[in-house]
């Protein structure tokens, strides 16, 4: 994932840009359920959705964060945390 990308992906989860981190298995339920709703509230809006020229993103939420969910619900199954930047 690309930093700006990133960054938006933690500030939806109420953290701040890190270069470190972890998601602890016991998090990752209400991981999920948080990035999952930002997703529907962005299809939600779809029709109002658009930058300031009206314009759709190419790249939408469910596009951006369905490898985050899914990498989410695996280690949730296995019992392992997420790290990055270590």
């Amino acid at each position: 994932m690309f930093g700006p990308q990133g960054d938006q992906l933690l500030h939806l989860l109420g953290r701040g840009p890190a270069a470190k981190g972890i998601f602890e298995p016991a998090e990752m339920p209400g991981l999920i359920t948080t990035l999952q709703a930002a997703v529907d509230s962005e299809e939600g809006g779809a029709a109002d959705a658009g930058d300031e020229d009206g314009r759709k993103p190419a790249v939408g939420l469910r596009q951006r964060l369905w490898p985050m969910i899914d990498m989410l619900r695996r280690c949730q199954a296995a019992g392992q945390p997420i790290v990055w930047g270590v």
